[in-house]
């Protein structure tokens, strides 16, 4: 009767785990999203105000969305080595 009550723990406590991993990786997923949508948002609109500074801006744009993708995949990797091991 205790090893089965110990095993019920443990699939629990998996399963518990295993849907924190599935909500970490789509957070993750969504704050990155959402992140690159301000940074575009705003470059827009610094572009509109002064359009000579346009390749500066564009160019950090897209540095900056590159890094926020590198850190949510990372995000995305760990939660999903969470989830499948």
């Amino acid at each position: 009767m205790l090893t089965l009550s110990v095993l019920l723990e443990v699939a629990t406590g998996a399963a518990i785990g295993k849907l924190s991993a599935g909500f970490g990786a789509a957070f993750s997923a969504m704050a990155a999203s959402y992140g690159i949508g301000r940074i575009g948002s705003s470059a827009m609109e610094a572009i509109a105000r002064q359009p000579e500074a346009g390749a500066d801006i564009r160019s950090n744009m897209i540095v900056s969305a590159a890094l926020i993708e590198g850190v949510s995949f990372f995000a995305v990797v760990v939660c999903m080595l969470i989830l499948f091991f």
